[in-house]
């Protein structure tokens, strides 16, 4: 029996699709950057047939590549161009969001279920699941706990990582590994949990988590704000953490060519402030608290940061129509970039108050290699989190001889001087294929030895999502 027939009788004909068109979508990241052959893509429906798959490439030494809705910025869930061919592994049938302990605030959802819709299950139970990114609407939460994904709420909620009490797992030879425990507390040796969440789909396939949300805030105030600097987004960020503390639930920072950048590209956005400046806030407060006094205090930190020079011009969210449409412009950014040309991401972090020497620096290390390049800036500033993107029109990159070895020397530049600021290379968006030189570059020797042990351990045939976060020993 061939494998694809094998297959077909694990989880059925309508569940093993092989025709191109069926394929095109998954063997192609969103960004039309890195295409590569599949021998199949299979969906299973349950955690037992996923173990099924699991076993049947085993026995044939067929490589896993897990894939959820395809949204990886650095290569991560599509096939390589050469070597053989993967069986893409889909959990988009396996969307139950199996319970809500409204009193534990804990939810069990399996790894198909998109990120958008465990939000939504969550606010009916009157309870937050805090994880938001931009590709919330087509992202799986599978994928998101295997890459510990961060986006705009790290500030008050933590990564991915720091959202999720329990897994259920499926190995390497087929075992199913059933963790997903609802507690806080579970002091019962080695937290395996963690081996997985950030992984990458490297060391097993998960099937489902147990979930922590919070409670679900009921008042929100929000504001677009225009700054001349980082360094005064960075004050601004100080004073209002100190009068409003957990209560700031996001503090987000754009660069003009960023903003200019959307409102060209996406119909429908507009800047929400008439000032142009050359830096833009967007902060959010949120609680449980009556009336307007979130609004009041948001108003009254901005007006004392006006009148000490820090801001340009603010606007203020007075409705929830318009709180949404200040998140729709943030949200935007890679809808916008995809379509105006070739942006060059990178995903540093760095110590809060390194921030703006870290912006200035890029920026001269990337024009010492391509004079006058612009570069976009969207940062998660409470994190310290800077996704400094140097970018090209289409026309311009076309033109460039070898771009391979001009976006490696850009990216090692910038990253270069992340670990000179005592920082990392990549803050959310994990390695997948395009960071395993960083990983190399600037990983110590000791950790990689550990990881790979790890991997060994786990997968020693090395199926699951082969060369992709370790790079070759």
């Amino acid at each position: 029996m061939d494998v694809i027939a094998e297959l077909s009788g694990l989880v059925g004909a309508d569940a093993v699709l092989t025709s191109k068109p069926d394929l095109e979508a998954a063997t192609e990241d969103w960004r039309g950057r890195y295409r590569g052959p599949a021998l199949c893509l299979v969906r299973p429906a349950t955690a037992e047939q996923v173990a099924a798959v699991v076993r049947c490439c085993a026995r044939h030494g067929i490589p896993l590549l897990p894939q959820g809705g395809n949204t990886s910025l650095c290569g991560g869930a599509t096939p390589w161009e050469s070597g053989p061919a993967p069986v893409i592994l889909n959990l988009a049938r396996m969307r139950a969001v199996r319970s809500i302990d409204p009193v534990n605030s804990t939810m069990v959802v399996e790894a198909g279920c998109v990120l958008a819709t465990v939000q939504e299950a969550a606010a009916a139970a009157g309870r937050l699941y805090p994880v938001s990114l931009g590709a919330e609407g087509s992202c799986q939460i599978g994928g998101t706990i295997a890459t510990n994904a961060g986006g705009t709420s790290v500030l008050r909620y933590g990564n991915t990582r720091d959202n999720v009490l329990g897994l259920e797992v499926v190995l390497a030879d087929g075992t199913i590994w059933s963790g997903l425990y609802g507690l806080r507390k579970n002091n019962t040796g080695y937290d395996l949990k963690h081996l997985f969440i950030g992984s990458e789909g490297t060391l097993g396939i998960i099937t489902a988590a147990t979930l922590k949300l919070h409670p679900l805030p009921t008042r929100h105030a929000v504001a677009w704000v225009g700054m001349a600097s980082p360094a005064d987004a960075l004050t601004l960020l100080t004073r209002v953490q100190q009068r409003c503390g957990a209560r700031l639930s996001a503090f987000e920072m754009i660069n003009r060519l960023q903003l200019d950048l959307v409102v060209e590209q996406v119909p429908g956005r507009r800047s929400p402030i008439e000032t142009p400046a050359d830096w833009h806030v967007l902060i959010e407060l949120s609680d449980n608290s009556d009336g307007d006094a979130l609004d009041t205090e948001l108003q009254l930190i901005l007006e004392d940061a006006f009148g000490d020079g820090l801001l340009t011009d603010a606007a203020l969210a007075a409705s929830d129509a318009q709180r949404h449409a200040l998140w729709e412009v943030r949200h935007s950014v890679s809808e916008a970039n995809k379509k105006a040309g070739v942006g060059l991401t990178t995903d540093c972090a760095v110590p809060l108050s390194a921030v703006p020497a870290f912006i200035d620096a890029a920026t001269a290390a990337v024009q010492a290699l391509a004079p006058d390049l612009p570069a976009i800036v969207v940062a998660h500033l409470g994190d310290g989190n800077v996704h400094f993107i140097p970018f090209f029109t289409f026309e311009e990159w076309s033109a460039i001889a070898d771009r391979e070895a001009l976006a490696a020397a850009i990216r090692h530049a910038v990253n270069d001087e992340a670990a000179r600021l005592n920082g990392t290379f990549s803050a959310e968006h994990g390695v997948g294929r395009v960071q395993l030189g960083e990983m190399a570059r600037y990983k110590p020797a000791a950790e990689l030895a550990l990881m790979r042990a790890v991997k060994q351990a786990l997968d020693p045939q090395n199926l699951f999502n082969p060369g992709r976060l370790l790079p070759p020993g």
